[in-house]
């Protein structure tokens, strides 16, 4: 709950603003039933219609008073929980995005969204709940006791055993809740990540006509959701009746107490038995609004757990300038994993060098270009940049100078233009356009109606595979980066586009250094150098002819894809 503190303490003078409010509301409602208590004693009994109609006109400003402090306590409790839940949020996000991949890959992304919105939520309505009743519930619980005491000090045993054993109930309430909660957050995660699966890959999901396999699979996801959802829903079932029944107990002895009472007491016995109806109620909410301060310490549990991890990559301080790409034994597992993704990896990159990468789906070349921008960060060995380890340069600096290509396209809601300006975010409409140029997009471009201005859908659903690839690599391509690395995001391209595209690459590339990973030899074999993965090792380095002379896993991947060709083995 200090987390929830902490972001109150945030806006303490609205909140002091509402308690302030909900100190004229609770004391109103604490002086209707002693007004009631007058009305009867001094004007019912006494058949003086003047007493009655001075008491009622006090009333009703009294409770005048309390309807105004309701409706300002109102407003200023969703306007502090409506501010707590959104630097909530930005808090989170902000923390995501300085945290490294391993760092997202341990709390898992469907966890993280859970966490961002209905653990959040729960925060939020707990904030807003505590101004409201929270707080509101205790006061009147107190008051209306002192009241009791006032009215008919003889019961006072009667409500130190009701609040006694209604303190057990509701203590007994938040220690068995707060597991159960916890438990039904975890089981929300579950659920949103199927949901994700499923959406994320839907056409795939048709085409094999799985729909039936993905229900089975969400209906037991759901099924455990809601099962977690009824046990911590029966602790508060169990526990609110037994707090009920011991107050209304009370208020039954306290009735029975009154055949004992002369009949000149009769309006502070209503007074009374009114003050343990708003005891009963006092009660009751506090139950409630304990059940949410469970859900919302568990929530707040999780949350914090974001904001307090530490990114498992150290941001370096130097400088960086780009220059030759060195890996120095570089080996990198995984977390979670035993075997190596990559091991004694050892090869160096020049400015103005076009390195190809290729091997069989797992060799770790998407793993081996992810080390460069310093996304994973190596388990052994060092990465050096401009001779510079990775690990001590700025993170910030050194993505700067790298734009990543990958082979899934990721377009976002927006038009072209603002798709490609991801690259460069002030770039001018001419830059774009020749950025679009380079990629071979701008053709396709130039035929919408709206060109570089058509509207792309969440994830480029309204373009094609190709054309989402091509704007891909416009805005890696706009940046004019020092270190370009294409990953395999031309494999979606019929072989005429791919290679002028690659073409077009090659006339810019400069003195950028650029590694281009591919699976298919032809994409790679005018590349300066190839680098040969195999099962997370380097296998071979050098040129098309040379690894077609030295390097077998090369050869083999060369002959499954372009068949054994005389002079093949002479690197022809």
């Amino acid at each position: 709950m200090k987390l929830i503190a902490a972001y109150i303490r945030r806006h303490a003078g609205m909140f002091f603003t509402a308690v302030f409010f909900l100190t004229i509301e609770t004391a109103a409602d604490l002086l209707q039933p002693a007004m009631m208590s007058y009305v009867v004693d001094n004007g019912v009994k006494n058949q003086d219609v003047r007493q009655i109609l001075r008491y009622g006109a006090l009333m009703l400003l009294i409770a005048a008073f309390g309807a105004v402090g309701a409706v300002m306590r109102n407003i200023c409790a969703s306007r502090t929980s409506q501010l707590v839940g959104k630097e909530l949020r930005m808090d989170l996000y902000e923390k995501v995005q300085t945290l490294s991949f391993e760092n997202i890959d341990r709390l898992q992304p469907s966890s993280i969204v859970t966490r961002i919105t209905n653990d959040v939520t729960q925060i939020q309505r707990f904030v807003n709940g505590s101004m409201r009743i929270m707080l509101k519930a205790p006061v009147t619980c107190l008051g209306a006791v002192c009241l009791v005491v006032l009215k008919t000090p003889a019961q006072i045993p009667m409500l130190i055993l009701i609040l006694l054993i209604s303190g057990i109930l509701i203590l007994a309430n938040m220690r068995i809740g707060y597991r159960k909660y916890g438990i039904l957050q975890q089981k929300l995660d579950q659920l949103n990540k199927v949901s994700r699966e499923f959406l994320s890959a839907i056409r795939v999901v048709k085409a094999f006509r799985a729909e039936e396999q993905e229900a089975e699979t969400f209906d037991r996801a759901a099924e455990e959701f809601a099962g977690a959802g009824v046990a911590a829903a029966q602790v508060g079932a169990f526990f609110a009746p037994l707090i009920n029944l011991t107050v209304n107990l009370g208020i039954v002895v306290l009735l029975w107490m009154s055949s004992r009472q002369p009949p000149e007491n009769i309006g502070s016995l209503m007074a009374s038995v009114n003050y343990m109806t708003q005891i009963l109620f006092s009660l009751a909410r506090v139950s409630g609004i304990m059940n949410a301060a469970v859900r919302a310490s568990a929530s707040a549990g999780r949350v914090r757990e974001i904001l307090e991890e530490k990114p498992v990559q150290e941001n370096g301080t130097e400088d960086f300038s780009w220059g030759q790409v060195s890996f120095e034994q570089v080996s990198f597992t995984y977390a979670g994993t035993s075997r190596p993704a990559l091991e004694n990896i050892n090869f160096q990159a020049e400015p103005g060098e076009t390195i190809g990468i290729i091997g069989p789906t797992g060799s770790g070349k998407s793993t081996l270009v992810q080390m460069i921008p310093r996304f994973y960060d190596a388990t052994s060995g060092t990465v050096r940049i401009g001779g510079k380890d990775v690990k001590k340069a700025d993170i910030e600096g050194l993505r700067s100078q790298i734009s990543l290509v990958p082979q899934k396209a990721l377009l976002f809601s927006g038009t072209i233009a603002e798709n490609i300006r991801w690259g460069k975010e002030n770039a001018s409409f001419e830059e774009v356009r020749q950025a679009g140029k380079a990629a071979c997009a701008d053709d396709f471009i130039m035929e919408f109606p709206l060109q570089y201005e058509t509207v792309l859908r969440q994830g480029g659903v309204n373009v094609s595979g190709g054309q989402k690839q091509r704007i891909s690599i416009a805005r890696g391509l706009l940046r004019r980066p020092g270190i370009l690395i294409l990953d395999d995001c031309t494999s979606a391209l019929d072989a005429a586009t791919e290679a002028r595209v690659l073409e077009e690459i090659r006339k810019i590339s400069g003195n950028r250094t650029v590694f281009l990973i591919s699976q298919r030899i032809s994409t790679v074999m005018r590349a300066d150098r190839i680098l040969c993965m195999e099962d997370g090792r380097l296998r071979g380095m050098g040129t098309h002819k040379e690894l077609l002379l030295h390097c077998g896993a090369y050869q083999a991947i060369y002959h499954s894809q372009i068949g054994k060709t005389e002079g093949a083995e002479r690197g022809e």
